[in-house]
């Protein structure tokens, strides 16, 4: 134990570095340390939210590794079918022009062009010779980024739904969004031929074509990417210039441009551009010759685009706006609708209906006669025609071999494919058969000073009992000259005409000169019972004035293949035999231009030039005619209705002959007073009355007179034909 009694002494710890404390440099104070606080214990997420949270991460990497699988197959998928699809691409030249029909372009007789007929394929263009301004146009209208994509534009395709959205339609409806390369993809048919025997007809095929289903739209894409890798966008957009429709039967570019402006589409303007550019839309809707206006409307919002993508300076866009594509003349008169579509049907159709190749006509169409016609009956229908009127009317103008310059087929004038009045309507031709049997009787010896009598008469038919004519006003003239009972269109007096030279005599003359379609057998046959067409009745009257030779009506010139410099075909018509003699045609023609002068036609008279024609009214009022000439044209009306019902208070000396008068004044402005050439009542003998007797009564002949009526017409021949036929074998 220790001396203190066992207490321990104090814990005092050692003080560090005691020692050397007086030595030691004082230091700079020892930096403080920031110590971390203890951080809060996490707090642990709800279970509910946890799950969420898992499940969420989870389908994300499923949907993930799924989906990126998926888009490698589905890239793996587009490539092959890309590969296939270029492999069968076939070569470029193949695909510009795919019609399996031709087309028919149609000339005036100046030569030029009036009317197409068919799909017109005006030729091939190449992207790179086209105007630069319709080539920016189309890009601008329909593909803003087509030299940026590879054949399909996400941005396109998205920019189209978001539009379809704003506008209340499903996401693929309406605006698709396509590129040039997709819809030079479906213009093709993604491929597929057109085949006879799957398709009823080539409009069906490509009708199919057209359809936009979800399964053709993803088969576009890599279709569009094959066109891309082998063709390049040069020739895309050539197949595009050449393939694509643009109203009014053009096929491509160059037959739009040269349809509507009569020009090369290499050669257009800006304003011109615009407007095809702008068909694409809607190639019927816009078409310049269904509605110019709508058409410029159009075509003004193609000028905005391209000016706002700088492909037009702010001057080239003025001018543009300020002066709009317009029509060319040809396209703008839509002349000879109705004409064309008759010498189409004249033709042959495998050069005409079905060609397969591309046929140039030419044809015998006067256009500035053709709007003549049409301006004569607007104007008629337009000052003295009550409005509301359902009745029709048809015109047909002709030369005297047969040359038709003009044909209007009813009211509505500017169609194609419509009802013909003037070359289908088979209508009675009342008064205006009277001339052929005047015909008959000159030709047998009478003269238009032979004394007829126009008094009451009553014949007997077979099978049908008694007939007796009546005339249009109950008075009877009694003896009167031929040229009177024409001049009046006496019936009672041209039943005996008839009756004198037999039925058999007026028939054959009717026949000769051109009336086959619908000839009666009983004796009402000469007060016009038959049916006739309005184009067979105006080319029996160029018969009378080129001398009495009959003309069989046409109107093509010449019909050759495009390209070629040979005609494969010449004129189809002209003037055919002799019917009846030079004497007896120049005396009906005095006989006739009395009709006019001073009878039933006067409403027809003309100022300047001489006229003879022929008002024809049937007895119930259905069909009004007048028929006559000038010694330039020939002029046929007829007026009815399509129904067959009666006209009201009209009759051919009315409003036919107004017609006919207006058309004439217009045809006849420019030409020279020529007088017809006809033989006047003082040139001939002075007539003597011997009195014979038949069946219907007594008529008197002037001198050289037959002391019979001949059983049956001789046919009178020119010396020269006479001559080639026996030549040639073929005498009648």
């Amino acid at each position: 134990m220790s001396k203190t009694g066992g207490k321990k002494p104090p814990l005092i710890a050692e003080r560090r570095y005691a020692k050397a404390a007086s030595k030691a440099k004082p230091k700079a104070a020892p930096k403080q340390v920031r110590t971390a606080k203890p951080r809060r214990a996490a707090r642990k997420a709800s279970w509910p939210v946890r799950l969420v949270t898992g499940l969420v991460r989870l389908i994300w990497r499923a949907i993930w590794g799924v989906g990126w699988r998926l888009g490698a197959m589905g890239a793996i998928i587009v490539g092959l079918f890309t590969l296939y699809y270029y492999a069968q691409l076939p070569p470029l030249e193949t695909l510009i022009d795919a019609r399996t029909k031709g087309s028919v372009t149609m000339l005036d007789r100046e030569g030029r062009v009036y009317a197409w007929r068919g799909e017109t394929f005006g030729g091939q263009i190449a992207s790179d010779t086209v105007s630069p301004y319709l080539k920016n146009a189309i890009i601008a209208t329909e593909d803003k980024r087509f030299y940026r994509h590879i054949g399909i534009s996400p941005r396109g395709i998205a920019s189209a739904i978001r539009i379809n959205l704003s506008e209340g339609r499903g996401p693929l409806e309406g605006n698709g969004g396509s590129t040039i390369t997709q819809q030079v993809a479906k213009l093709i048919c993604l491929g597929v031929p057109y085949d006879p025997k799957v398709w009823k007809s080539e409009a069906d095929y490509e009708a199919d074509c057209r359809v936009s289903s979800k399964w053709r739209k993803l088969k576009e894409v890599p279709f569009s990417f094959a066109m891309e890798a082998k063709y390049g966008k040069a020739n895309i957009l050539t197949l595009y210039l050449n393939r694509a429709y643009l109203g009014a039967g053009a096929r491509g570019f160059e037959a739009a441009a040269q349809r509507y402006f009569g020009k090369s589409a290499n050669e257009v303007n800006p304003a011109q551009a615009a407007m095809l550019a702008g068909l694409l839309k809607a190639p019927s809707r816009y078409a310049p010759t269904a509605d110019l206006q709508k058409a410029q409307d159009r075509a003004s919002v193609v000028l905005g685009l391209m000016h706002d993508q700088d492909y037009l300076t702010d001057l080239q866009y003025k001018e543009a706006i300020d002066s709009p594509a317009r029509l060319s003349q040809a396209a703008e008169a839509k002349a000879g609708g109705y004409f064309a579509d008759w010498v189409m049907d004249s033709g042959p159709a495998y050069l005409t209906q079905d060609t397969t190749e591309d046929v140039i006509v030419k044809t015998t169409l006067d256009q500035d006669i053709q709007k003549s016609a049409e301006d004569a009956l607007a104007y008629v229908f337009d000052t003295k025609v009550k409005e509301g009127s359902v009745a029709q009317a048809a015109i047909v103008v002709m030369s005297a071999d047969g040359a038709v310059r003009a044909m209007v087929g009813g009211r509505k004038t500017q169609v194609s494919g419509a009802f013909n009045r003037a070359t289908q309507a088979l209508r009675q031709v009342g008064s205006t058969f009277k001339p052929f049997v005047y015909a008959a009787a000159l030709d047998l010896g009478y003269t238009m000073n032979s004394y007829v009598d126009d008094a009451p008469i009553t014949l007997y038919v077979k099978g049908s009992g008694e007939w007796t004519p009546k005339n249009y006003t109950p008075e009877f003239r009694g003896m009167i000259t031929l040229t009177d009972a024409l001049t009046h269109s006496i019936n009672t007096a041209t039943v005996r005409v008839s009756q004198a030279v037999g039925l058999e005599a007026v028939r054959q003359v009717a026949g000769d000169f051109g009336l086959k379609s619908d000839l009666a057998q009983g004796p009402a046959i000469v007060l016009g019972s038959s049916g006739a067409t309005l184009l067979e009745m105006t080319g029996a009257y160029a018969g009378i004035l080129n001398g009495g030779s009959s003309v069989r009506p046409y109107g093509l010139i010449e019909l050759r293949i495009q390209g070629d410099d040979e005609a494969l075909m010449g004129q189809e018509g002209g003037i055919g035999e002799r019917v009846i003699s030079e004497n007896a045609a120049r005396q009906l023609t005095y006989m006739m231009t009395q009709v006019i002068e001073r009878g039933t036609g006067r409403r027809a008279l003309l100022d300047r030039h001489q006229a003879a024609g022929k008002t024809g009214t049937t007895s119930d009022y259905r069909d009004a005619w007048f028929i006559g000439f000038t010694a330039d044209y020939v002029v046929g009306v007829w007026m009815g209705n399509d129904d067959n019902t009666p006209l009201t208070g009209v009759t051919g000396g009315g409003l036919p002959a107004d017609i006919w008068h207006e058309v004439m004044v217009r045809i006849e402005a420019d030409l020279p007073s020529t007088p017809l050439p006809m033989i006047r009542p003082e040139e001939l003998p002075p007539p003597v009355y011997q009195e014979q007797t038949y069946d219907s009564g007594p008529i008197a002949q002037g001198q050289p007179m037959p002391q019979q009526p001949a059983p049956q017409r001789r046919r009178q021949n020119d010396p020269i034909l006479e001559l080639l036929n026996a030549i040639l074998g073929n005498r009648n």
